[in-house]
């Protein structure tokens, strides 16, 4: 593939995994158009690369959980004569707990983040691609993408909902000029789990590996990669090997200890 002078949106850019994703575009030439909550943040990030690197990098910060967001970025993004190449939609989060504790408005947010605002950015950008030929979609799943999760059950809802739809995209512009990968990290070393208000001592991926492996297998035109072999066994051969009622109980167990979700 090549990177240099084309441009990458990247949403969730100011830490974490789509920080990562910035600084190794960046290296590679790409221009870059962030996206997160924090103004202060993105524009420190932008000044940075551009200052490391020589790309053009802009900050545009945006709320994601609320309605008519990926509206405003478009146009935003038509406004500054900014051409997309690569889209990355990386924002989202995750409530913990028994279903009913949680606040209805918050997981409408995760589903606002998670599911809407990738659908509606990809619906805005792909017509563009399509003109030129070519382009790239990175969804960003999770090894949730695969088995349903107790006291995280909109978020593994959501992120089957992003392995689904990345695949169906995938086959869909297989033909015509556009890579579509579905990126299933399991835990990694982001902000996630303090977000989430549950911070828990399991074996982490770094962002960098997360992207490295992203990165390689979209040269690969893969429709989707989940990084770490333990991350891929659990993901993988543990559901074909169970019934899906053993797993999901099996889950709930696992998840009860780690989290200690209040019950």
């Amino acid at each position: 593939m090549k990177y240099s002078g084309k441009t990458a949106l990247i949403t969730g850019a100011s830490s974490g995994i789509g920080e990562a994703f910035a600084c190794t575009l960046a290296q590679k030439g790409m221009n870059l158009i962030l996206v997160a909550r924090s103004e202060r943040k993105l524009k420190a990030l932008s000044i940075e690369l551009q200052d490391l690197y020589g790309i053009r990098a802009e900050g545009i910060a945006v709320d994601l959980s609320k309605e008519n967001m990926a509206s405003y970025l478009y146009e935003e993004t038509q406004n500054r004569r900014l051409s997309v190449d690569m889209l990355i939609n990386n924002a989202g989060f995750s409530t913990n707990g028994s279903f009913e504790t949680i606040a209805p408005e918050k997981d409408h947010q995760q589903v606002m983040v998670n599911v809407l605002s990738m659908v509606d950015l990809t619906h805005a950008f792909i017509p563009s691609m399509l003109a030129k030929g070519e382009g790239v979609v990175i969804n960003v799943g999770s090894t949730t993408s695969f088995y349903p999760l107790a006291y995280q059950s909109v978020y593994a809802a959501t992120k089957a909902f992003v392995l689904s739809f990345s695949e169906s995209l995938w086959a869909e512009y297989l033909q015509r000029g556009i890579k579509v990968l579905a990126l299933c990290p399991g835990a990694t070393d982001t902000e996630f789990f303090n977000t989430m208000g549950k911070d828990v001592r399991l074996r982490k991926h770094l962002p960098q590996k997360v992207v490295t492996v992203a990165l390689s297998a979209l040269e690969q035109n893969r429709h989707y990669v989940i990084p770490g072999f333990r991350n891929t066994f659990e993901s993988l051969v543990l559901p074909r090997l169970l019934p899906r009622a053993v797993i999901a109980k099996l889950v709930a167990r696992i998840s009860q200890q780690i989290f200690n979700p209040l019950v």
